[in-house]
């Protein structure tokens, strides 16, 4: 019979010195672990406390908050009031309607392109395969420049439309790329067999390829509506009319304070609001649907990125 030997404990046993680990490997010290726990809990302070003001100051009096001097750190008088104004009609309200449509209309479009391109691109026998896909890389390094863009949007008529909104930035490479690495991990067996039992492209990748890919695209739709959400150039360069403004070119005005909201200019001046407080609740109601939507998506993140990025 053969004894299999642990190699460390042969290591050990004979007294040779043990194969040298990289620093990454080594058990970190007390030091270290103290030193890692206070950048830790500097860099949630960092994230955590502005907005912790923002909210406080979006919920503040008037009275409160020019007794504060401006930003309100501690909590007083608590009032809503500044919400219920931003919510009870008027530029602010039609504002995040436009937002949310533009973001699940935009997302929506964007994913449905995205995940059929990458798809096909997965194919490497299909014709003009490497031009395509070539052709997609060279627009992440070269673009035609802003002027060129407006007027390919202006000559389409797309100026002072929501379609200006989404379709000139619809598309990311890098998310299309994504997505092909992560199918391209798919086991090719299973789309084979599924072939071999007569079902079509489209079948294999709606009962196929999404189900095993939920990950990455959760992720990708994370990104997209994100972007969507928190688009605010498209909309100061191709839109002219005041009432088709996102949420973010509106808050942009307030903050600015080129222009208060319709409805809320009396109740400034009146002093029931400060001005503050309202630019600070709108911030909140930017923030708001990224912050509540995150957390469902974390647990993807890992998988859904590297496997897609890296692997692929």
């Amino acid at each position: 019979m053969t004894a299999v030997i642990d190699e460390p404990t042969t290591h050990k046993a004979r007294g040779w010195a043990a194969p040298p680990r990289p620093v990454w490997e080594e058990a970190p010290t007390k030091a270290g672990l103290a030193g890692k726990g206070i950048i830790l809990v500097l860099a949630c302070l960092a994230v955590v406390f502005p907005l912790w003001i923002v909210i406080v100051t979006s919920l503040s009096t008037r009275r409160t908050i020019d007794e504060a001097g401006g930003l309100v750190m501690v909590p007083k008088d608590i009032t809503f009031i500044a919400y219920q104004e931003l919510l009870s009609g008027g530029q602010v309200t039609r504002a995040a309607l436009v937002s949310i449509g533009v973001t699940l209309v935009g997302t929506l479009f964007s994913m449905t392109v995205s995940v059929l391109c990458a798809y096909g691109l997965t194919r490497t026998d299909s014709l003009g395969h490497r031009w395509i896909l070539m052709t997609l890389l060279a627009t992440m390094f070269f673009s035609a420049g802003l002027i060129p863009t407006y007027l390919l949007v202006q000559t389409l008529g797309l100026t002072d439309s929501y379609l200006a909104l989404i379709l000139p930035s619809a598309i990311s490479v890098f998310n299309i790329l994504v997505l092909r690495g992560f199918f391209m991990n798919i086991s090719q067996e299973l789309v084979d067999s599924a072939r071999i039992d007569g079902a079509g492209d489209f079948r294999i990748l709606w009962q196929i390829v999404m189900p095993l890919s939920r990950a990455v695209i959760a992720v990708i739709t994370l990104f997209y509506a994100v972007g969507y959400w928190s688009a605010w150039f498209n909309a100061s360069l191709y839109l002219n009319d005041q009432n088709m403004l996102p949420l973010q070119n509106v808050m942009i005005q307030l903050v600015q304070k080129q222009e208060a909201p319709v409805g809320l200019g009396q109740a400034i001046r009146t002093g029931q609001l400060s001005g503050l407080a309202v630019q600070m609740a709108v911030m909140v109601m930017a923030l708001l649907p990224v912050a509540v939507l995150s957390p469902f998506v974390q647990k993807h993140f890992k998988k859904g990125m590297l496997t897609g990025a890296v692997k692929g």
